[in-house]
């Protein structure tokens, strides 16, 4: 591959396959590049560290995983649908991951571990796409009037089990999926 073609999402990519290959504490730009057929120089003008490469591709896992989230929060539908329907897509896009690539599943874990700004904006960004939802339910007389960020918060805090990492084993539980489904009905309940 020619060095003028090299794109950030090819990169990317073939940083996923070598994290995969070696795990993280073995995998360096030096494979990247070499997986690219490039020069690690390549790979440097688009990224300036290796940390500035790994904090890119937590985030674009990141990205993946949560994909149609914010699609499902700016729906014109009743709030408790669409909240419902985004706990629901978070909760299962988590589990599915987790379930078919537990190796790599671990791996973005522990790059969002590492580089905890690309977590913390995540998550903020997440809890913004729960307060659009509780925000129209309020406007709309289908949630109480309440602080809609505070809600926001509340409500990811409370569903935590369902898409914190730190629960991933538990979601292959028998009974996850009746659980997941009493804490959504009694955080519906809760606003309404």
């Amino acid at each position: 591959m020619a060095d003028t073609v090299l794109t950030r999402q090819q990169i990317l990519d073939a940083t996923e396959d070598v994290l995969r290959r070696y795990g993280p504490a073995k995998a360096t730009v030096a494979d990247v590049a070499r997986a690219l057929t490039v020069s690690p120089g390549s790979i440097y003008r688009h990224f300036p560290t290796k940390s500035a490469l790994r904090e890119a591709v937590a985030g674009d896992w990141l990205d993946r995983v949560h994909g149609g989230l914010k699609e499902i929060a700016a729906l014109d539908a009743p709030a408790p649908e669409r909240l419902r329907q985004w706990l629901t897509t978070l909760f299962h896009s988590k589990k599915t991951h987790a379930h078919d690539e537990p190796e790599l599943f671990g791996i973005y874990t522990l790059l969002v571990t590492e580089h905890s700004e690309v977590g913390v904006a995540h998550v903020q960004d997440l809890v913004a796409q729960i307060r659009v939802i509780i925000s129209s339910g309020i406007e709309r007389g289908e949630f109480t009037g309440c602080d809609a960020g505070v809600a926001a918060t509340a409500v990811f805090s409370a569903t935590a089990q369902f898409h914190n990492p730190m629960h991933a084993r538990e979601w292959s539980s028998p009974d996850i999926d009746r659980t997941f489904e009493a804490v959504t009905d009694l955080v519906l309940a809760g606003l309404r």
